[in-house]
């Protein structure tokens, strides 16, 4: 087995937002971001971050500014995704393609798209990717499909409805498909409670003391939690990619904590994976990892 660990202190080179923002243009791109806007104790404009309609705006600013995104508009009981984060997911997708035999005609399967569909938007605004995205929520997928259709994306991007909530590739992946390389942000959590936990801490350390819990990124029970958390969801995921070894080049995942790599690792060995890339992602106070393999 090819072992590659490669390790990324900061966001990636070719994130446009790894300098940081310039809140003034982004208002200038989306008027909407303004009322938000504030000089802080040193002087210097930001926004609440611990403000979910705050944060909405923002990220929706980026994505009318550097994104080519016109119509962004979704539930705000829905996760909205920091866009930083999820592009350097995309950009170094980009990186493992660069292997690829048809690196000129890629299709991605994203698996648990949400409501933003935010990966296929990204993905075809950078590389001008195809997508396949799925999701076990029905409303998510209209919010979704809404937004590509606004954008004038829906010969891009073809959603698709996970019936079964146990499920990953089964029922969603049809007999002839062929896709380059699949993506996925598991649910982090084990249940409602683990996630607002992880919000508490977070809010403490954003210095904000509040009565009623509010997650500034939002959330539906699909999108943060699932049974067994991300270990079960992440294991579940390997075992049907083996499943489906000859309908993608490459499988992807967003791992968390770092210390389910170790078993990812053994598990991958048992089903048979060639090739395992890890590839460490730092993004401000926060580490997180993308593990990659394929069966080829």
């Amino acid at each position: 087995m090819h072992l590659k660990i490669k390790t990324i202190p900061k966001f990636h080179i070719k994130n446009k937002h790894k300098s940081g923002y310039d809140l003034d243009v982004l208002c200038e791109a989306y008027p909407d971001l303004l009322p938000f806007v504030f000089k802080n104790k040193y002087q210097t404009k930001t926004i609440d971050f611990a403000d979910p309609k705050a944060v909405k705006a923002l990220n929706t600013a980026l994505l009318f500014k550097y994104y080519n995104i016109n119509f962004w508009e979704f539930p705000d009981t829905n996760l909205c995704p920091p866009i930083p984060g999820r592009v350097d997911y995309i950009h170094h997708v980009a990186d493992v393609l660069k292997t690829s035999k048809n690196s000129s005609n890629i299709t991605v399967l994203d698996i648990g798209t949400g409501a933003s569909c935010i990966y296929p938007i990204l993905g075809q605004a950078e590389y001008g990717w195809n997508f396949v995205a799925t999701d076990v929520d029905k409303q998510s997928l209209k919010d979704a499909k809404n937004i590509i259709d606004k954008n004038k994306l829906s010969d891009k991007i073809e959603l698709r409805h996970q019936k079964d909530i146990s499920q990953i590739f089964k029922g969603v992946i049809n007999e002839n498909d062929k896709f380059t390389i699949t993506i996925c942000n598991p649910p982090f959590y084990k249940s409602e409670a683990d996630a607002l936990e992880a919000t508490t801490r977070k809010l403490k350390g954003l210095n904000k003391d509040r009565d009623k819990i509010v997650r500034n990124f939002a959330g539906t029970k699909n999108e943060l939690w699932y049974k067994g958390g991300e270990k079960a969801f992440i294991h579940n995921y390997l075992y049907e990619s083996s499943l489906f070894k000859d309908q993608s080049q490459w499988f992807t995942t967003l791992v968390s904590k770092k210390d389910l790599v170790k078993g990812i690792y053994a598990s991958l060995k048992k089903i048979g994976a060639s090739e395992i890339k890890t590839i460490n992602m730092g993004q401000g106070q926060k580490t997180s990892r993308i593990l990659a393999w394929s069966f080829k």
